[in-house]
């Protein structure tokens, strides 16, 4: 089974020539299919279209969010209803092209978990477009240390196991290879065609370039502390308490050997040790409350904090 993914916010000029070049793909593999439009609420007739095409095909379905709740949440509604082994998820403005639909699931096919599409040839404004998300790709591959050079596609493949090890919240959505490397999925990156919209405006903006800045330190957060929150959080405690302490004791060492007017002549310093040394302790503090959360996540839920990809084993057969 293939579950096709498609969140769709005011899309209605897109809906039906998407539709009809997907499911010629679709039915030109010749594999189990099914298709899953996600709809943000849209305000055109995008549902409406969406629930006549329901009516003339089993393999489609439309979920209808109660409000516009963003691309990340649509994507995680259609990975939850998905039923099929390989997940591809891809927009609804028809600048992913089906046709390269194939191309995604040959990686797959190779023993990758995750196959990433690749706009080689991007088609967008220079300015608005083109350099910030040359700019943020290049963060977010440092940050997340996978060798990716457009993790802002949404047009990529998955098996479906690979997601279960996955949350989306806020807008990582961009980051799912990121996130599911954790667990130690391999992600391959594969060329698509970049076309133009059919008709409307992009939901993005250069405004979304800032939004993103936020996300990567988050998921760097995530990659690199998730479960030992005190190696991030004790390290600042370490420093702000080291340095306070020995500023306010220089400052005690000042006071009762040489009987100086600590408040007169070092006012200054002995406020910033001390709030070094508050901060310090503040620091350790929510360490130790990360660790409790952690280890309350992991533990009430069942959740590993390891993934298994196979388990070998040598039947032995015993006579009768």
């Amino acid at each position: 089974m293939l579950s096709i993914v498609i969140p769709i916010h005011n899309e209605e000029h897109s809906i039906l020539p998407l539709y009809d070049r997907l499911t010629a793909v679709l039915i030109g593999l010749r594999r189990q299919y099914e298709i899953l439009f996600i709809d943000d609420s849209s305000t055109d007739r995008s549902f409406e279209l969406l629930a006549n095409l329901v009516q003339t095909d089993p393999r489609l379905k439309v979920v209808r969010l109660r409000r516009n709740f963003g691309q990340t949440a649509a994507l995680s509604a259609g990975f939850h209803e998905a039923r099929g082994r390989v997940v591809i998820a891809m927009d609804g403005d028809l600048q992913h092209a089906p046709e390269d639909i194939p191309a995604l699931l040959a990686k797959i096919d190779e023993g990758y978990d995750i196959a990433s599409g690749w706009r080689k040839e991007r088609i967008d404004n220079p300015i608005t477009r083109k350099i910030p998300s040359r700019v943020a790709n290049w963060m977010m591959s440092k940050a997340s240390g996978l060798e990716l050079r457009d993790f802002g596609t949404t047009f990529k493949a998955y098996r479906a196991e690979v997601l279960k090890d996955v949350h989306l919240y806020g807008e990582l959505h961009r980051f799912i290879p990121a996130l599911a490397s954790i667990y130690g999925a391999r992600v391959a990156e594969v060329p698509i065609q970049n076309t133009p919209r059919l008709s409307g405006d992009s939901h993005y903006g250069l405004s979304r370039t800032f939004r993103v800045l936020f996300d990567i330190l988050t998921i760097r957060f995530l990659l690199k502390y998730f479960t030992r929150p005190m190696h991030f959080f004790g390290s600042l405690g370490l420093f702000g308490t080291t340095i306070g302490g020995a500023i306010l004791g220089y400052c005690a060492i000042y006071k009762l050997f040489w009987g100086h007017d600590i408040v007169q002549e070092h006012g200054p310093l002995m406020i910033m040790g001390s709030l070094l040394l508050l901060t310090g302790l503040m620091m350790f503090s929510t360490g130790l409350i990360g660790e409790l959360m952690i280890r309350t996540y992991f533990e009430s839920q069942g959740r590993r904090i390891y993934a298994v990809r196979d388990v070998l084993t040598q039947k032995r057969r015993q006579a009768v």
